[in-house]
């Protein structure tokens, strides 16, 4: 993983609170619409632009997987 990444998974970390952080859960709305898109992939009926919108939903997800675990560091360390 890069320094940048770091930084900003830090920075969002500590930002917002550990304990914030951690607790974080996407909508209800949020899942169906990423359940869908997931559907639709399979079913190879995905447009260009949904595939990007579930692009960038799996990149968002990763990096809150990563806050999430830093976030958690930080509260051990409290």
């Amino acid at each position: 993983m890069s320094r940048v990444y770091d930084e900003i998974i830090d920075f969002i970390a500590r930002s917002t609170g550990p304990r914030d952080i951690t607790s974080f859960q996407p909508s209800k709305e949020t899942n169906d619409r990423v359940y869908e898109l997931i559907r639709k992939e399979k079913d190879s009926s995905l447009t260009p632009a949904e595939k990007q919108e579930l692009d960038d939903y799996m990149r968002l997800e990763h990096l809150m997987r990563m806050v999430k675990a830093r976030a958690r560091l930080h509260l051990a360390h409290e």
